[in-house]
């Protein structure tokens, strides 16, 4: 029998005032209203749509709102459609437009709104924010999302005949059976040694005895539901962004989709600004101290950190919002410089200045500059691909890469991954701007999935992993030339330190295996061990392509 912890609603906070709010349709959502001590004036509210309990310990929304208050703000905390205390079926994206459009209403015709609100949050409170956006509501100000992304949580989908694709994360089809699944939080997770992922979830189901409408949607028998139903946030009327992404954030793909799209809209990105931290998902950051690298953090250690969190937002706010000041007052691009102390300023990104420098591997195990490396004759290196014996993901949890800060170089010591490193940087070298690899690949098996981790080799010989990337092919048995990106980095390799990239086929459970006979990797079914292959020198060998703000890499 699966077993599970099931999280119900929290008892709702003194502090905030009950409401529910009907939607178009008449299904009821439950929100707390925070409000100042005295209501004499309408003022400006902050409103925050979340599937994570809204009085919640998780979120520390209670706390969050108190600070807001603090500033002048009113507070909006709204369990979204089918969690905890909210109505409705629990579904995946696809009702945010409407609800969040449908509370905005609500929340202007109270007595104690002016009429101007923005959002902020993370992750699905963070994608919140761009449905009510899409809306198009003439309330909403500006938004502040974290560490999220349109495309959040949709799952890879394949043209016909489309070769290559992004590899599917386990997550996907996990988080409708556990945030998704009803009112409460289910914390539940499958036996990774089995790999029978649809069976197991089928006995989770039955024993909690009922189905996840969510996960219905999306296994076995795909159903195309529209997040956005109005277009993409893009098509609707622009406001100002404060986008915040994580270097270490494991969706930071998907932020950055977004930033690449918003450019091609030249009045949203008119008042488009980035921040980009050294934070993974859950806010850990790489250089914080000690005890804040705590799993549990304690209200105090929370009030401590709410400054980081919410200043920027408030700063962002009171020029966009209250008109306290000018746009210009906020940067463009604001970006911390991984490694060290040191945030910067930029009025693009990447930074003026940064050029492309390339890298070729080598068959001695190398990565060089030298010009004369794709003369050499191209080779092929192989290695094996056992779906028994699979590479295994470096951090327990992706969410919270920093909490667990893994050395990664213990990985490249396997049989199965392939390691390619340059001799010891002579100076400091900054990195900042997009990461990207070409190679040839082929297997002899039906699909292939290509993973590459660049990390900061430390004197010590322990390693930081600082960018990776990862695809998928059908037809492995043709070679296959592939454009990797390894996403955005802004990072200072010391002088001593050496820059490696891991090449592998698994990164597991964190993506999804494959079988090696192309069998279902969600289903499972007969497996077999592959034989994998990528080529070295010539015009297809392996080329890691660095932008170089600062020093040398040659």
């Amino acid at each position: 029998m699966a077993s599970y912890t099931r999280i119900s609603a929290a008892p709702e906070s003194d502090r905030a005032r009950p409401a529910r709010v009907r939607m178009r349709d008449g299904v009821l959502l439950a929100a707390d209203v925070y409000l100042p001590d005295s209501e004499a004036d309408a003022g400006d509210t902050i409103l925050i749509r979340l599937p994570y309990d809204k009085s919640g310990a998780y979120t520390y929304i209670p706390l969050i709102a108190e600070y807001f208050l603090e500033r002048g703000y009113r507070v909006v905390a709204q369990d979204v459609r089918g969690k905890f205390r909210s109505e409705g079926e629990a579904l995946l994206f696809v009702n945010e437009v409407s609800d969040g459009e449908d509370t905005l209403d609500w929340i202007v015709q109270q007595s104690w709104s002016n009429g101007r609100v923005v959002m902020w949050g993370d992750s699905y409170y963070g994608y919140t924010q761009w449905a009510a956006a899409a809306s198009g509501h003439p309330a909403l100000k500006a938004i502040a999302p974290r560490v999220t992304g349109t495309g959040l949580g949709e799952p890879v989908r394949r043209s016909p005949g489309q070769r290559v694709s992004n590899v599917e994360w386990a997550i996907t089809y996990l988080y409708p059976v556990s945030h998704f699944h009803g009112n409460d939080t289910f914390l539940w997770e499958p036996d990774w040694s089995r790999r029978d992922f649809a069976a197991q979830v089928e006995e989770f189901l039955t024993a909690v005895g009922e189905r996840s409408i969510s996960y219905d949607q999306w296994y076995p028998r795909p159903v195309h539901l529209p997040r956005f139903p109005l277009g993409t946030p893009y098509a609707a009327r622009s406001i100002p962004v404060l986008h915040t992404i994580g270097w270490w954030d494991n969706c930071a793909p998907l932020s950055w989709a977004d930033v690449a799209e918003i450019e091609r809209h030249p009045a949203w990105a008119a008042h488009h600004h980035l921040r980009i931290e050294s934070i993974d998902h859950e806010g850990y950051e790489l250089l914080g101290a000690p005890e804040d690298r705590v799993a549990e953090r304690t209200e105090e250690q929370v009030r401590a950190l709410l400054p980081r969190t919410l200043d920027p937002a408030l700063a962002f706010f009171e020029v966009y919002l209250r008109g306290n000041g000018s746009p210009s007052d906020i940067p463009p691009v604001h970006w911390n410089l991984a490694g060290t102390h040191e945030d910067r300023v930029a009025t693009t990104w990447p930074p003026a200045g940064a050029r492309t420098v390339e890298l070729r591997a080598t068959a001695e195990g190398g990565l060089t500059t030298d010009a004369d490396a794709d003369a050499v004759e191209a080779t092929e290196v192989g290695w094996t691909h056992d779906p028994a014996d699979l590479v295994p993901s470096s951090a327990e949890d992706a969410f919270s890469f920093l909490l667990e800060l893994p050395d990664e170089a213990p990985i490249g010591d396997r049989d199965d991954v392939l390691a390619f490193s340059t001799a010891p940087l002579s100076d400091d070298v900054e990195l900042a701007g997009p990461v990207r690899a070409v190679v040839s690949v082929r297997s002899d098996g039906p699909v292939m999935d290509v993973f590459l981790r660049l990390l900061d080799v430390a004197p010590d010989g322990t390693a930081l992993r600082i960018a990776r990337g990862q695809r998928q092919v059908t037809g492995a048995a043709e070679p296959a030339d592939l454009d990797i990106d390894l996403g955005q980095i802004g990072y200072r390799v010391h002088a001593g330190h050496r820059l490696r990239l891991h090449v592998s086929s698994s990164d597991y459970p964190e993506f999804l295996p494959q079988t090696g006979t192309g069998a279902d990797p969600w289903a499972g079914g007969a497996t077999a061990v592959n034989r994998q292959h990528l080529t070295l020198g010539g015009p297809s060998g392996l080329a890691l392509r660095l932008p170089v703000l600062e020093g040398d890499l040659s």
